[in-house]
């Protein structure tokens, strides 16, 4: 099992903070293929209060799967402790990488078409 952290705005949607964007192509497939696969998912985002509240009912109407939101796998807050500002992950998914989003679909081919996880 591999840990996950999945930003949502300009990843998982469309940037279009505080509303919610149209979801990314392929997102939907990838993140639930992941978790079907036994990896964990954290969605990980800025969002707070009821701009995340929105997010979180966003995902589940949206059939998502998740395991958390902005907090770590069980085991690693014996770690790092349930308060820490950045969660744990193994990868990291976000609109804000050096380079530039790359897509769902590229990130599809990269994830599961090469020995990532060996």
């Amino acid at each position: 099992m591999k840990i996950f952290a999945i930003d949502f705005d300009g990843t998982i949607v469309q940037d279009k903070y505080p509303a919610i964007g149209v979801l990314q192509p392929y997102a939907r497939d990838v993140i639930n293929r992941l978790h079907e696969e036994g990896h964990y998912i954290i969605i990980w985002t800025c969002r707070t209060g009821d701009h995340l509240t929105n997010a979180v009912n966003f995902l589940l109407a949206s059939g998502i799967k998740f395991d958390r939101v902005n907090d770590h796998e069980p085991n690693n807050c014996l770690q790092y402790g349930p308060h820490a500002r950045k969660v744990f992950a193994d990868y990291y998914i976000d609109d804000k990488i050096v380079g530039g989003f790359p897509g769902w679909a590229t990130l599809d081919q990269l994830i599961f078409n090469t020995n990532m996880f060996e």
